[in-house]
């Protein structure tokens, strides 16, 4: 009779704590109007206290058709990231970043070791076997952020209401991080929105066909 007391006191905390949190919905845009895809949008909050339970999850980042997958990958500093290659050849991944340097010698499979990262900033991903693969890991000093998909919509939810300086970050993106922050706040009645139109520099990534000739290396 204890337990099922504890356990329902339990369920009516963790109840209330999802009722008074926050939400925030955020829109990009190019500078033509189009939808931005793959934009990392970013909520920090003024009152640091509103993060100090956050923790660092375990992630990863495939190798598939010769690219990276997902091409962006946000995540909160400290976490572990894997790198599977699904491929049927084997990669080299590496990073010359200043948020994280590292390589990964010639694999296949799930056999390479996960990396920990554990410094915010952006973080370039190449392959020294295949040069046109690029990818890139934004390392987050925040726990609260979520990435735009094809319409150019994000939504952060369980945000602690409160003050928050939102920003975006794109890896095409012609103008500096810092420039988009927003302030916003968030309360647990509704919805706060966010918007952005930001300009692009052209996109230097090589699109490739699945099953594309390339040189075979073992």
């Amino acid at each position: 009779m204890l337990k099922s007391f504890i356990g329902t006191v339990g369920l009516m905390v963790v109840g209330a704590a999802c009722a008074h949190a926050a939400e925030m919905h955020a829109l990009v845009r190019d500078h033509k109007g189009k939808f931005v895809a793959d934009a990392v949008v970013l909520a920090v909050a003024v009152d640091p206290r509103a993060a100090l339970r956050a923790r660092a999850p375990a992630d990863a980042v495939d190798q598939v058709d010769k690219q990276f997958v997902p091409y962006v990958k946000p995540i909160f500093v400290g976490s572990t990231v894997r790198f599977p290659n699904s491929d049927n050849i084997r990669h080299q991944v590496y990073s010359f970043s200043p948020a994280k340097k590292f390589e990964l010698p010639l694999y296949s499979g799930a056999n390479a070791p996960p990396i920990v990262f554990d410094k915010p900033g952006v973080v370039v991903l190449g392959c020294n076997i295949h040069d046109w693969m690029i990818g890139y890991i934004y390392v987050s000093e925040t726990p609260f952020f979520a990435k735009t998909g094809s319409l150019g919509t994000a939504v952060i939810s369980d945000l602690p209401p409160g003050e928050y300086k939102v920003r975006i970050w794109h890896p095409s993106m012609d103008h500096a991080e810092e420039s988009t922050s927003q302030q916003v706040t968030l309360t647990a009645n509704a919805p706060a929105n966010a918007e952005w139109q930001i300009g692009l520099k052209p996109n230097i990534r090589v699109p490739r066909v699945s099953g594309a000739a390339s040189p075979a290396y073992p």
